[in-house]
């Protein structure tokens, strides 16, 4: 049904009077909105046409009439098809005179999605009025015929009969542009092409989506009706121009449904949800869930589609509860003088939201603390207030402290809404008495005194006072904690301090004339307290200290010029005990003053120079005597040792001994020959030692025990020789020393007390007095060393001459050419009395025959 208007910008809105079986949609098409079966008499229906604005109303009759199925039906309808005839179009070789038509603009095919067919479905047929004289071809071109997605529309080239082969889907192509052919069997175009645009009607083919199946918002508790929440938004495929595409927003249910059922609503087409009731409050209901549905059709239930999501409107926390307080009064308690010690908890409850700026607690003194003794901190985690002392506290002062406090949150309560009673608490501290340490009075104590006073003298008295006024203990007891010098003594029990020795202001304990030292009083609580006083003395400088000359050594030279010596007094004692100094030479001796003179220059200097014109270069020691100023004076005589040498025109020395003399003192001489000394005995030790050392490493190489002495051995040197003819040697080597030395000269402990000799010693060519050595064994080895590096030694079975071998032995020469005087007539069983030892050589001696 069309609607025609004279301006035609009137919006129209069709209706049916029977809606329950026929629907128009805005674009005047009548859909049959359920099955039914028609009866064989027409089915008439009214169709009103609306001003949305003026509600002007216009009416129709539409007359339905069920078509009759037979076999020519089909030729029916084919008659019934639309034609489309091709504009004519003059050729280029007719006649001039002819009128050329206009082209003629077709209008849009309208083709309902989803069509259930039967396929191919014909929709209109392309026709040119030159086929009557000429055989055509037509055809069809563009999306949807010969181009992606082709196939969908076919022409027959012979009828131009244009159809569709399969449902459309609006939601896929909402229209198709085709362009129409019609050519002769050669190919030749006979008419322009036309445009054929082929429009997908929407059907109501799909339902509304949302774009998020679970939408969370949030509003604040309290908030005002009205209030805006959050906004739901879906999505609908279909033709948003249309019906079909207008979508519809309802909530379907709330929960949970307290404090009113309907505490939301939302606005049908945007899908924005607001407030439409007060009451909102989180500490009831923290969260509701609504069912949001949409519907097309312009929501209406019966004809649209719908489809459902949820919203989850979270209510937030404001601070609409303040704090309160468990108890009206807390207690604590709090060892006096002790600080950063917590000494009560306080314990408050608010309904708003843990750990948020409306929940957090702060809480400040509004009384009892007016030296600002106690703080009070928030626990994080429990929201307490933790009452902590930062102050140290006396109990003989305070013994209890009443704090007023209140609670608060970090951000202000909300409009309309006061701190209640139970937002104000007293705490009540109670101080503990603890045993406190003594304290002197004054600390430190400074005592002024001359120095000079002597030992057991009564300096002053240090007492201390226990501040435990309410504790029962006993006196304080004193006893001495730092003395640097051993000055000082304390009585223990009253506290009387005495000397033990002199003070004295110049000592090296002394700093800046005070002298400090450190006592300790100690009582007899539970636990014993201790506490420490300093007492210092400034020590009063007397005139104890005579002036001396610096520096002790000098140098000048033979001649006057130049030849002046500057020098300092030193005194240790300060003003006015010290300078100016007084400087003079003594009279004695006289050549002193005969030789030199002397000068002040200065409260402190002076100079000493020579009075006559030449002295002779050396060493002299001159005395001079210093006075201070003291009251009374003190003097001394300082010796001042001068070098005097020779100098060349610049005044310097020219003398090898003016280093010694200037540059080095007596001290450092010394000191270096000292050095020297213990340098030398070192060298000669290390000698020595290495002297026994090698010895030691000798006697280790002895084929003999070293415990055993030489004479007391027969020792088996090898054999004496092939035979007494080849032995022409000078044998004199073995000779006793004793005859050639005097007893005088023999060392003690050569020859044994009990020695016999047993026949008369041989004489043997006196030899020189050659040192013999200490060790026989040296002499042995160096013989054999000798006699195997000698090119003219006998050869190895001759005599091997080894030279003394011991003094006073019983035994005769060992030389073979004597051997046979010796015979078994001699008697060798004393030989048994000198032990084990000598029994095997008794044996072999003594045994007559055998």
């Amino acid at each position: 049904v069309r609607f025609q208007s004279c301006d035609g910008n009137k919006k129209i809105h069709f209706g049916s009077s029977e809606p329950e079986d026929f629907r128009v949609g805005e674009d005047g098409v009548v859909y049959a909105e359920r099955s039914f079966q028609l009866s064989a008499e027409p089915t008439e229906f009214i169709v009103s046409a609306q001003d949305k604005e003026t509600q002007e109303e216009w009416q129709m009759r539409v007359k339905l009439t069920p078509e009759p199925a037979f076999a020519g039906a089909l030729e029916k309808d084919q008659r019934k098809i639309e034609d489309i005839i091709f504009p004519w179009q003059q050729y280029k070789h007719s006649s001039p005179l002819k009128r050329q038509k206009r082209d003629w603009v077709i209008p849009p095919i309208n083709l309902p999605e989803n069509s259930r067919g039967p396929f191919p479905q014909e929709l209109v047929r392309i026709r040119s009025d030159r086929d009557k004289s000429l055989s055509l071809r037509y055809s069809v071109t563009g999306p949807g015929a010969d181009q992606p997605p082709t196939g969908i529309f076919i022409i027959n080239p012979i009828s131009g009969q244009l159809s569709v082969t399969k449902p459309l889907d609006r939601e896929q192509i909402a229209s198709f542009h085709l362009r129409a052919h019609a050519v002769d069997v050669n190919g030749n175009q006979v008419e322009n092409p036309i445009d054929i645009v082929i429009n997908v009607i929407d059907m109501n083919d799909n339902r509304p989506e949302f774009l998020h199946q679970v939408w969370n918002g949030t509003v604040p508790e309290g908030s005002k009706p009205g209030t805006y929440v959050m906004t739901v938004t879906a999505i609908d495929a279909d033709d948003p121009n249309a019906q079909n595409g207008m979508l519809r927003y309802r909530i379907l249910s709330q929960a949970p449904s307290s404090p009113s059922p309907n505490m939301f609503t939302i606005n049908n087409e945007t899908g924005d949800i607001i407030t439409v009731a007060a009451g909102l409050d989180r500490e009831k209901v923290q969260q509701y869930t609504l069912i949001i549905q949409a519907t097309d059709m312009e929501g209406n239930p019966t004809y649209g589609l719908s489809n459902t999501a949820t919203a989850v409107i979270t209510v937030t926390d404001v601070n609409d509860n303040p704090p309160e307080f468990t108890a009206m009064t807390f207690y604590g308690e709090v060892p006096e003088n002790r600080v950063d010690v917590i000494v009560a908890n306080l314990t408050v409850t608010d309904k708003d939201q843990p750990h948020t700026p409306a929940w957090n607690a702060m809480y400040r003194m509004t009384g009892g603390d007016p030296t600002g003794r106690f703080t009070i901190l928030t626990d994080p985690n429990s929201n307490d207030g933790l009452v902590t002392v930062v102050k140290p506290i006396d109990f003989e002062t305070n013994r209890m402290f009443v704090l007023t406090v209140a609670a608060e949150n970090q951000v202000p309560l909300a409009k309309g809404i006061q701190h209640p009673p139970q937002s104000t608490a007293t705490v009540s501290i109670t101080v503990i008495d603890v045993n406190e340490s003594p304290y002197f009075v004054p600390n430190p104590k400074l005592v002024r005194q001359e120095e000079g006073l002597l030992a057991g003298s009564m300096l002053t008295t240090f007492t201390a006072q226990d501040p435990d006024r309410y504790m029962q203990q006993t006196s304080l007891r004193y006893s001495k904690l730092s003395d640097p010098a051993n000055w000082l003594k304390i009585d223990p029990v009253s506290g009387q301090i005495t000397t033990t020795a002199v003070l004295d202001r110049e000592s090296i304990y002394v700093q800046n004339n005070m002298y400090n030292a450190t006592f300790l009083a100690s009582d007899n609580g539970i636990p014993p307290m201790s506490g420490t006083g300093t007492l210092q003395i400034y020590l009063l400088d007397i005139n104890d200290n005579a002036p001396q000359v610096n520096p002790k050594e000098a140098t000048t030279c033979e001649t006057l010029q130049p030849n002046a010596i500057n020098i300092t007094a030193v005194d240790p004692d300060i003003d006015p005990n010290a300078g100016p100094f007084a400087f003079e030479l003594p009279d004695t001796p006289a050549s002193i003053k005969r030789n030199w003179t002397i000068v002040r220059i200065s409260g402190d200097h002076a100079q000493l120079s020579l009075r006559i014109r030449f002295l002779e270069a050396g060493i002299y020691d001159v005395p001079i005597v210093i006075t201070d100023s003291g009251n009374p004076h003190a003097s001394s005589t300082s010796v001042l040792k001068v070098k005097v040498c020779q100098c060349d025109i610049n005044g310097d020395c020219t003398d090898v001994d003016r280093i010694v003399g200037a540059g080095l003192g007596t001290g450092a001489i010394i000191a270096i020959l000292l050095c020297i000394i213990i340098l030398l005995i070192l060298v000669l030790m290390f000698v020595v030692w290495m002297k026994r050392r090698d010895k030691e490493r000798q006697a280790k190489q002895l084929l003999i025990d070293p415990e055993d002495d030489v004479r007391d051995n027969i020792l088996k040197y090898d054999e004496e020789g092939g035979g007494e003819e080849d032995q022409d040697y000078d044998l004199s080597q073995l000779q006793q020393p004793d005859t050639v030395e005097p007893d005088a000269i023999k060392p003690v402990g050569i020859r044994r007390l009990d020695e016999r000799p047993l026949h008369a010693e041989p004489q043997y060519p006196v030899r020189s007095a050659a040192p013999h050595p200490g060790d026989i064994g040296d002499f042995i080895n160096e013989g054999l060393k000798a006699a195997d590096n000698d090119p003219t030694a006998p050869p190895y079975d001759s005599l091997l001459v080894f030279d003394y071998e011991g003094s006073g032995s019983t035994a005769g020469s060992l030389s073979s050419l004597n051997s046979s005087s010796s015979g078994g007539e001699q008697d060798y069983d004393y030989l048994n009395d000198w032990g084990p030892r000598f029994k095997k050589l008794a044996d072999m001696y003594g045994g007559g025959d055998d």
